[in-house]
């Protein structure tokens, strides 16, 4: 049984350890390996294929400095509707015959190619729930417009397209409103620096005739929202990493020179037969060896299978391509391990064999004389079932075995309070990321950015019209109107985007880091990537432009907005005369489906140049969710792991009192005395580990969640840090208890079907 404890307990720490290290690995410049693994494009260009031809395009691939090229590729963009009659946001569309090329190899993750028109690959990032493979997307809400079937999902790190189809099909779905162009990707061989790509651009601009180049970007610009996007999961990432490496250090360790210490009564059997102290360490360094690299071996094919789903949800959190296991932790990995068993099977040997052969035989398994029994006297004052008391007791008579349980049940208990905690933090934060999202009924005015060659911007409905429109609608329970655009503020380089409410927002209201949110006319909120751009605080005030109007405005709250870095600021729509509101987000009254109230509404303000759509029930994004099942099954591990660590430990102590049991038994112990003995024995530890281990929790809870949030350039507000109940720190102080039980069990059910007859013929 010792042996098979040992192979599993080493496996299990094996197993985490691969995991952890491969999530620590991908925590580091997932984007920059991703580029590389993908060869992704330094700059994407988009060229009018009306004033330089495909055979003009194709030969700016071989200007100087360039390295390669792929293209051209006709583009042109879509949006589209699901099955439902929800919009999808606006799509750059790029017709591909496939998806490999020297330039942009993209990553299929699942499904196919686009291989006939009526087909569409979407970039991976919209898989979910409502948009599968085999999934039907109309170009636009007109009935008559085409059908596209998702065949597969696609990921390009350089963000070149967020859908491709056939070039065919990307030709035949371009439009007035959504021209035609030409896509070139590139690769040079100085792209490091903005300098240079501009350098790289004009060159390419050179090589076209006029006007032809319309628009480029540059990979730098990918790389910062990528690295911005992946920086909040990367201390999550390496704090569960950490801890898995630690923990599986110290349980192989304990399980290791445990099991090489409890034998000294056999080394003595060994030398007094014959065998050398030199013979007795490498036996038992072997003996430790042997099913430690059994383990070891299992542990890292473990770690591999058990990192696949781990790393599949790394990916979505990072936006990468597909990632495994890297070579080299695999070889590292095992290799530690077995150094770890090694040396701590090692120290336990050459104190056994600088043994006396007598000296071994007389302690055998037992503790040194009087170790503990203050413990028992202490223990035995308890008004408590004897068998309890002296199994309370017992740990005390192996203080290093006890010190490795109790470290692997803190570590444990850890793992668990931080998951909590995480999981209740990435909630919060899911609900409080899109505020306007919590509306039923979203009624939108137009006027939004230009969507063609020579258009300023498309034309704005009448926000008098579509109000009345709003209050006339049956089911109407109340509103806000809103809108966005860019402006000016004193001390602000470039333009900063900010949003003008109307009437009562505060069912729309961000998350307040601290102030409060807009109560009245001459007030801001910022968010607090604001705030650290601009050295400002609480109580200053700020001078904002807006269509050439200025006004003075104070800060009156912060607000938890991670839209544009934290730069946007909030203000009300009176201050400025000259702004319109082109949004009405509406509640409706109980009772009535949201989705048939915005079909009427549409049918009424499509007519004055507006459009009205119901807003799905606000849930989770794709990244909380990644990284609460990573949370999840990260905690399993390291549960499961210091549960072996318990096992392990008691394992050790029962077979060491073996002859004790017999003697009790002897006596009239019953088998759910036996039990409760060698519960008890652990009970104490595993209440202890959970008392160290709870505090430790909610600490790096209250470290890693900040960093995080640093990480993506906002403070956290009360409602994502104050996430801990009081009934939920009392449930994780049971859960450390509840880890040394359950770890224990097994030990106390083969210690009750022991005879005491071969119990007290085991000394």
């Amino acid at each position: 049984m010792q042996t098979v404890v040992i192979g599993v307990a080493t496996m299990m720490a094996v197993a985490s350890s691969v995991v952890a290290g491969s999530l620590i690995v991908a925590a580091n410049a997932p984007f920059d390996h991703a580029f590389a693994q993908q060869r992704g494009a330094q700059l994407t260009v988009q060229f009018d294929p009306a004033r330089a031809s495909t055979e003009q395009l194709a030969a700016t691939g071989e200007q100087p400095g360039v390295t390669a090229s792929a293209g051209p590729y006709p583009a042109t963009s879509i949006r589209p509707v699901d099955a439902r009659g929800g919009h999808l946001p606006t799509l750059t569309l790029v017709g591909r015959s496939g998806p490999r090329a020297d330039v942009d190899d993209l990553d299929l993750k699942s499904g196919r190619w686009a291989a006939k028109p009526g087909e569409i690959v979407l970039n991976s990032s919209f898989s979910g729930p409502d948009l599968q493979l085999g999934s039907t997307l109309r170009t636009s809400d007109d009935a008559a417009s085409p059908a596209l079937t998702i065949v597969g999902f696609a990921l390009s790190v350089s963000r070149t397209a967020d859908a491709w189809a056939t070039p065919a099909q990307a030709r035949a779905l371009a439009s007035a409103k959504t021209p035609l162009t030409s896509q070139m990707l590139y690769r040079f061989d100085s792209a490091r620096t903005e300098r240079q790509l501009t350098a790289d651009r004009k060159q390419l601009a050179a090589a076209v005739p006029s006007g032809a180049l319309l628009g480029s970007l540059s990979y730098l610009e990918t790389k910062r929202d990528a690295d911005q996007g992946a920086a909040p999961t990367i201390p999550f990432l390496i704090a569960f990493g950490v801890l898995g490496i630690v923990m599986s250090v110290i349980i192989v360790g304990s399980v290791t020179s445990g099991a090489v210490g409890s034998s000294l009564r056999r080394i003595g059997i060994l030398k007094a037969i014959g065998f050398t102290p030199r013979e007795v360490v490498r036996a038992y360094v072997a003996q430790a060896l042997i099913p430690a690299a059994v383990g070891i071996g299992l542990g890292a094919v473990l770690g591999n299978l058990l990192a696949v789903p781990l790393l599949d949800d790394t990916e979505q959190a990072y936006g990468t391509a597909t990632l495994s296991v890297t070579w080299w932790v695999d070889v590292v990995v095992p290799a530690a391990a077995l150094l770890v068993v090694g040396t701590a099977a090692l120290v336990p040997a050459l104190r056994a064999g600088r043994l006396s052969t007598v000296e071994a035989i007389a302690v055998g398994r037992a503790p040194r004389p009087g170790r503990g029994q203050w413990a028992h006297r202490a223990a035995g004052r308890l008004p408590l079932p004897r068998a309890v008391t002296y199994g309370l007791a017992s740990p005390f008579a192996h203080p290093v075995r006890t010190a490795a349980m109790l470290l692997a049940v803190a570590f444990g208990t850890i793992a668990a309070t931080f998951a909590v905690g995480l999981t209740a933090s990435l909630t919060a934060v899911g609900a409080a990321a899109d505020p306007e999202g919590r509306a039923a009924v979203t009624v939108f005015g137009g006027g939004g950015p230009a969507t063609g060659p020579g258009e300023t911007e498309a034309p704005a409905a009448d926000p008098a019209r579509l109000r009345a429109a709003v209050e006339a609608q049956e089911g109407t329970a109340s509103y806000y109107a809103m809108t966005r655009d860019d402006a000016s503020v004193a001390g602000v380089t470039g333009s900063v985007r900010m949003a003008l409410y109307q009437g009562d927002s505060r069912p729309g209201s961000y998350e307040m880091v601290s102030g409060h949110w807009l109560d009245g006319a001459g007030q801001v909120v910022v968010g607090s990537g604001y705030l650290e751009r601009t050295g400002t605080e609480l109580g200053d005030t700020v001078r904002v432009t807006y269509e050439g109007d200025t006004r003075t405005l104070r800060i009156v709250g912060e607000a938890f907005d991670t839209s544009n870095g934290g730069t946007g600021i909030h203000g009300d729509l009176a201050d400025f005369p000259a702004a319109q509101p082109r949004m009405f987000l509406v509640e409706v009254k109980p009772g009535v489906s949201p989705t048939e109230y915005a079909t009427k509404l549409a049918a009424v303000v499509r007519p004055l140049g507006g459009d009205a759509m119901a807003n799905a029930p606000s849930g989770h994004g794709s990244l909380v969710i990644v990284l609460e099942s990573m949370a999840a099954l990260l905690t399993l591990m390291l549960v499961s792991v210091a549960g072996l660590g318990v096992l392990n430990s008691v394992v050790l102590d029962t077979r060491e009192r073996v002859h004790d049991l017999g003697v009790c038994k002897a006596l009239g112990m019953s088998p759910r005395q036996t039990v409760s003995l060698v519960l008890a024995s652990v009970a104490g530890i595993g209440l202890l580990g959970a008392l160290l281990g709870v505090p430790a929790g909610f600490a790096l809870h209250g470290f890693v969640l900040p960093v995080m949030g640093h990480a993506a350039g906002t403070e956290l507000p009360p409602s994502v840090l104050d996430v801990y109940t009081p009934w939920e720190l009392t449930l994780l102080c049971l859960a450390g208890t509840t880890i040394a039980l359950l770890g224990a069990l097994l030990p106390a059910t083969w210690a009750t079907k022991v005879r005491t007859a071969t119990a007290l013929r085991t000394e």
